[in-house]
């Protein structure tokens, strides 16, 4: 039913970047923490790296409980789900972290998203995710589902904003500086970008 692999290539490559949307999963060390699941999606902002690499844009939002995961502990698992054609389900458990604005190798991470224009999402970071551990599943309790289109609500809300609004906004959300379960979150100010 399921099967390990050693890396990210071929057909398991073509079925990760096929797919419109993909979950990521993260928890803080702390055993009463918050579990975080989130989906994610927006044509563009996914890229496989290398065999064992991956990236993702992490976009404004309400809250960034993953970047303040991945901060306290690196632990997270990316999965994706068929849900045309084949049932099939891939997670990738590795080790992540989030590369900020102001990082030296912001700017060459950004090169791999060419078909999106990130900052009109309001671009907060990279995800960057080492592959640890590569399965899939059957997925056949998955149902079939049709992809309409990408919402364009999330570039409407962000692209008025610039870098000292987009603080400002981050500043006012509780959930965005410090986690829920009290973790360093987005550093703020929002660093300026190195590109």
């Amino acid at each position: 039913m399921g099967k390990t692999y050693e890396r990210i290539d071929g057909r398991l490559r073509t079925f990760i970047e096929d797919q419109p949307v993909f979950f990521t999963a993260t928890a803080p060390l702390s055993a009463d923490g918050t579990v975080n699941l989130s989906p994610k999606g927006l044509k563009g902002s996914f890229a496989v790296l290398d065999e064992l690499t991956v990236a993702y844009l992490d976009f404004a939002g309400s809250n960034a409980e993953t970047v303040a995961h991945l901060r306290e502990n690196g632990r997270i698992t990316l999965m994706w789900c068929a849900f045309q054609g084949p049932p099939n389900i891939v997670r990738v458990h590795g080790r992540g972290e989030p590369v900020f604005r102001d990082d030296p190798r912001f700017a060459e991470l950004l090169a791999h998203f060419p078909d999106i224009d990130p900052w009109t999402h309001g671009l907060r970071a990279i995800v960057v995710v080492r592959a640890e551990l590569i399965r899939d599943t059957c997925g056949y309790a998955v149902p079939f589902m049709a992809y309409e289109s990408e919402r364009d609500l999330h570039e409407k809300r962000f692209a008025r904003e610039d870098d000292a609004s987009l603080d400002a906004y981050f500043t006012k959300k509780e959930h965005i500086a410090t986690s829920m379960d009290g973790l360093p979150g987005l550093p703020l100010p929002l660093p300026p970008s190195s590109v």
